[in-house]
């Protein structure tokens, strides 16, 4: 491979592009012109995001910060027209090493046959519909094979070594948009090799998360069954009294527990319902989205809210001895004494909740971020992660605030041993305690949402980093 790279001169890259090298150097002063949309003469991280978002490249801040990293050769944080040239020299002759080398025919073009035999030699196996995907999407004449042009119009501004394996995930990459942290649902992914490992990273990310927030939770929960007013310092000092640090926890296995079901449920049902929903190229659009996230997240709700009740129960258990019943025990009492109908209490309201929820979150979210444009950024590219994090962590905090009064009737019926309906929780509710009552838990509720964003991103990216899918 070494000497193969050594014989490779831009000579050949021109041939294989069928350009002239003025040709050329128009092309590349016309895609640096893009990204220098105000002819400053440098570029920075916040003018490639800005481009690739014009070039329809799914991009995130790391990945243009990526870019700047390789481009910038004297490490001044800007890259100026020479060293884009530089890039653009070395890209384009690494390019066509690697194209030459699947290239088994040497005719000039990359059949899919050839493609798939470069990816299992890699290790990477692909069904026939993934691999016409594949092609498909770098195969610009749709004419079923892939010229070098093509290939380099695809793989130009990919930023690390060009190995097939890499160019593999840089195609995952640019082919799956994430649709939101609350859904944590990828379009298409069901259909790829990844998609197990990208369910597991979204599960262990939403395990710590609830872990590390697990007293706020609990105390979200006793403040939501008490009808009378209970100051947190009593709250707190309960709870250490009756079980110690570990009492801060109850419940949380459970709730860690059904993080891994309830994510695979909404992950497969929301593509099921995507491909009823969406056009004939599968576009779903917002309120599509927003309809078939609904429905996921409603039918994975209904499928593990026997767990979540018995959480709920767990948590509000009280006992003079502090001690508190294994999760079968409590199982098998509310079956005997309640009937199998008991484990579904407040299963409606907590229904009725998700898609006002999502709907607030999704406009919030997509307001914020326009605001931030205009207001942080000036219009100067996409907003970064921290601020995409702070758009998330307020969007859902509003979204949470304005159908926790559903929530707080939702876990007074399924703490309730005796049949009530949700009606009847509304009025009782508001009859002894007015509205206030319909918001109590709400601050630490809140207080959950930044750590909990936090923690859930941090260790989703550690995750994806593990299982190689970064």
């Amino acid at each position: 491979m070494a000497n193969e790279k050594t014989a490779v001169s831009m000579d050949h890259v021109l041939a294989a592009s069928r350009e002239t090298e003025e040709e050329r150097e128009a092309r590349i002063r016309g895609l640096f012109s893009l990204f220098d949309s105000k002819n400053v003469g440098h570029i920075g991280s916040a003018q490639i995001l800005s481009g690739l978002s014009s070039m329809r490249i799914p991009a995130d801040y790391k990945f243009a910060k990526e870019l700047l990293h390789v481009c910038d050769a004297n490490q001044d944080d800007r890259v100026d027209y020479h060293e884009f040239r530089k890039y653009m020299d070395d890209k384009e002759l690494e390019l066509y090493t690697i194209f030459q080398a699947i290239d088994v025919e040497h005719n000039g073009c990359i059949v899919p046959e050839e493609l798939w035999g470069a990816l299992v030699k890699a290790g990477i196996e692909l069904d026939d519909d993934e691999l016409a995907r594949f092609v498909e999407h770098v195969d610009e004449d749709n004419n079923g094979v892939i010229t070098f042009k093509e290939w380099r119009d695809f793989l130009l501004l990919y930023p690390h070594e060009a190995t097939i394996e890499n160019i593999y995930h840089y195609w995952e990459r640019v082919y799956l948009v994430d649709i939101g942290e609350h859904a944590v649902i990828l379009e298409g992914i069901s259909k790829h090799a990844n998609a197990t490992k990208y369910l597991i990273a979204g599960g262990v990310a939403g395990a710590a998360s609830r872990t590390a927030t697990a007293p706020l939770d609990l105390l979200k929960v006793i403040f939501q069954v008490q009808t009378k007013h209970v100051p947190i310092s009593h709250a707190v000092q309960s709870i250490w009294k009756e079980g110690g640090l570990l009492g801060f926890f109850r419940g949380n296995g459970l709730n860690v527990i059904k993080v891994g079901p309830e994510s695979a449920i909404k992950f497969y049902t929301y593509e099921m319902l995507k491909n009823v929903i969406g056009d004939s190229n599968g576009d779903t659009g917002i309120l599509g989205r927003l309809t078939a996230g609904g429905l996921a997240g409603a039918v994975a709700q209904t499928s593990i809210y026997p767990m979540d009740l018995i959480k709920t129960r767990l948590q509000t258990y009280s006992s003079d001895r502090g001690s508190v019943p294994n999760i079968g025990k409590l199982a098998r009492d509310i079956l005997v004494q309640e009937g199998p109908r008991a484990f579904y209490k407040g299963l409606i309201p907590s229904l009725l909740g998700i898609v006002p929820y999502a709907g607030i979150d999704l406009a919030a979210y997509e307001t914020l971020k326009d605001m931030s444009r205009k207001y942080i950024l000036q219009d100067d590219g996409e907003p970064g992660i921290l601020v995409q994090l702070g758009c998330g962590t307020i969007s859902g905090a509003l979204g949470a605030t304005c159908v926790y009064p559903l929530q707080v009737v939702r876990t007074r019926m399924q703490a309730q041993r005796t049949q009530s309906s949700m009606s009847d929780v509304f009025k009782n509710t508001y009859r002894i305690e007015k509205l206030r009552g319909f918001y109590k838990g709400l601050l630490p509720n809140l207080l959950k949402v930044v750590p909990s964003a936090g923690i859930t991103y941090l260790v989703y990216e550690a995750m994806k980093k593990s299982l190689h899918l970064d």
